[in-house]
């Protein structure tokens, strides 16, 4: 009862000023107008909103981009809150905003997270959904983004933890966390994460929500720091300001590489700035500005892609790339015969074998995407596959 009543809580609907809607509509028009689809997932009809500039012609793979509507919102309401066609427009990326489930418990109000933990899980939905918008447009599969809204942030956490293999790059505006993350989450490659939180949100607080002694969302700092770890980013944030009321906080890594960055809005509550709330900055530019940095490989530009340089008394060592899809390459200076093995997380042997000089093409195209251990010439590295 308790948990029910904080996701209660939790999941409460921002009501928008019905000035802001009454602007929204005052709008400009576009060439291009949203297109209603379904799917059948689950044993429903799900419905979804999708955006296609003018400029798609099927010749050039376009960036595919989702926003997420709050908790008991609809994808319709939210289109027009949180437009990005101008954006999408210039930027040429296919935008699309889906509807989430009834919830049955909890009284079939929209949710992407179910009230009550296990009634459903909607990461196949979105899985399906790629698949679904690959099948009709080119989409470049290297650049799928996801952002969200309160509990569609949610769920965006959710995407970029369990879909990770096919998310390049996340932004939840007004949610942390859920508590525990590492139960949950298992990112396979340099995850993009921007986060916009306001510090006086008292839906989702910036601090995180702890009651009755238990924790179920974790604070912004703890968040950061998750992200922070798993991306390999240095500890301390560099800092500017975004606007007089805006903190912008990156964390990178050693070679320069951004992965997280946080945008706090200054008494700021549960806001997507630019349409409600806080007007100093814009999120629908903001978030793409950021994502659109990355690919499924990490910072599109920087050297994330890997390679490995080792050496003994026997000679040097190369492994690349790093993140791989499908093949491994160990390049060896080395006396022939050496063994490698490839273990899991959970210390599984998933593949060895006998090196010989020069390069060694390894097939690990069988393995799913995930993070393994790779041992030769009692070294131990690290490696990410992602498709």
């Amino acid at each position: 009862m308790v948990f029910r009543k904080l996701k209660n809580i939790v999941m409460t609907k921002k009501r928008i000023p019905l000035l802001m809607l009454f602007i929204a509509c005052l709008s400009i028009s576009h060439a291009q107008e949203f297109i209603s689809q379904t799917i059948q997932n689950d044993g429903l009809t799900r419905g979804y909103s999708i955006y296609v500039p003018a400029s798609y012609d099927g010749t050039t793979n376009f960036p595919l981009l989702f926003n997420l509507h709050g908790g008991g919102g609809t994808n319709s309401a939210w289109q027009v809150s949180a437009d990005m066609r101008p954006i999408a427009d210039t930027a040429d990326f296919i935008l699309v905003y889906p509807q989430a489930r009834p919830d049955p418990s909890d009284g079939n109000s929209f949710n992407w997270i179910p009230k009550v933990p296990g009634t459903f899980d909607d990461v196949p939905f979105f899985s399906s959904l790629i698949d679904t918008i690959a099948s009709n447009y080119q989409i470049d599969q290297n650049r799928i983004y996801a952002c969200g809204y309160s509990l569609g942030g949610d769920m965006t956490f959710e995407l970029g933890c369990k879909l990770n293999n096919r998310i390049a790059a996340i932004a939840p505006v007004a949610r942390t966390m859920q508590a525990n993350p590492n139960s949950f989450c298992s990112p396979v490659h340099p995850t993009g994460v921007l986060t916009i939180l306001g510090t006086n949100d008292l839906v989702s607080p910036y601090n995180g929500i702890v009651f009755g002694g238990i924790e179920y969302y974790i604070s912004a700092a703890a968040t950061h720091n998750y992200w922070v770890t798993q991306n390999n980013c240095e500890a301390t944030a560099t800092t500017s300001t975004a606007s007089p009321s805006v903190e912008r906080y990156t964390w990178s890594t050693k070679s320069g590489c951004a992965y997280v960055q946080e945008l706090k809005v200054i008494g700021g509550g549960h806001d997507w700035p630019g349409s409600f709330g806080n007007m100093t900055i814009d999120a629908n530019d903001e978030i793409w500005r950021f994502v659109s940095k990355y690919n499924i490989n990490g910072l599109i530009g920087c050297a994330t892609t890997s390679s490995n340089d080792y050496s003994s008394t026997e000679g040097k060592y190369r492994v690349y790339p790093n993140p791989m899809n499908s093949k491994l390459i160990i390049e060896m200076e080395v006396a022939e015969g050496k063994e490698f093995r490839i273990y899991s997380t959970i210390g599984e042997l998933v593949s060895s074998g006998t090196l010989k000089s020069h390069k060694n093409i390894i097939d690990l195209a069988v393995l799913p995407p995930n993070i393994y251990v790779l041992t030769v010439n009692n070294h131990s590295i690290k490696l990410i596959k992602t498709k």
